[in-house]
């Protein structure tokens, strides 16, 4: 399958979890992938080392999205490439901690918003001069952004709600060039910050219809999808990729 096939690709936070589904799916579709990563310098030389095997070119740059130099410097190198064509915002932390709760760090919450919610609105403003007409930008939120399922996920799903609306504004705004703009919001998904067979894995399966978790190429395959010519109709929009735990 290649209905990328010549398209170039910035993910953020793509070396582990679902950025790496998200990265390997985009490549297997045939796009050229730019990925950034913060702190897994093996699992990021792996990744590309089976990616290249595909036959398209990929890169791992290390950079932090709450950082704007780090960022600036990312898009300028996938720009080497040539235009961009689609952006995904994956990179993200999670914060735990209740509104009474005295005991957290508070600068904690502060670098949550700098990635998870300024850090996404830097990279978007900032690549815009390279992003084709026509091109994608593509954010992971969480369904949390419409439910806050359990205690102490205030300031999480808090930012995550904030980039549902950057999302319906970014798709007014960017309209005119033809650039979409959606964001996906993943259930309960398989990854080594949130395992399957984790602790609470069994009570939380409870809300899910299909009654099991979500893999990382569950979140690519929707990625790849909102990036292809088959969704150019299709901005403003959230997609719950859920396995029905929203319904």
């Amino acid at each position: 399958m290649s209905k990328l096939k010549n398209k170039t690709a910035l993910v953020t936070g793509g070396s582990r979890g679902i950025g790496e589904g998200i990265v390997r799916e985009l490549a297997a579709q045939g796009a050229n992938v730019i990925f950034t990563y913060v702190s897994s310098d093996e699992k990021a030389a792996q990744l590309v080392k089976e990616i290249e095997s595909l036959g398209v070119t990929v890169k791992a740059i290390k950079a932090d999205t709450g950082n704007k130099q780090n960022i600036e410097m990312a898009i300028q190198s996938a720009a080497e490439l040539g235009k961009i064509d689609i952006l995904v915002n994956n990179a993200g932390l999670f914060i735990n901690g209740t509104v009474d709760d005295q005991s957290v760090d508070v600068s904690e919450y502060d670098r949550q918003w700098n990635v998870n919610v300024f850090g996404v609105a830097h990279t978007v403003r900032s690549i815009l001069p390279f992003l084709n007409d026509g091109g994608r930008i593509i954010t992971i939120g969480s369904t949390g952004a419409s439910r806050s399922p359990y205690p102490g996920m205030g300031d999480y799903v808090a930012t995550k709600a904030a980039l549902s609306a950057y999302t319906r504004s970014w798709a007014r705004d960017l309209g005119s060039r033809n650039i979409t703009v959606n964001i996906i919001q993943p259930g309960l998904i398989n990854t080594d910050m949130n395992p399957s067979d984790g602790p609470f894995s069994d009570h939380m399966l409870q809300a899910v219809a299909l009654g099991r978790y979500g893999q990382p190429k569950d979140i690519g395959v929707a990625a790849a999808f909102l990036a292809s010519d088959d969704a150019q109709y299709i901005t403003g929009t959230t997609i719950n990729v859920d396995g029905g735990q929203s319904a």
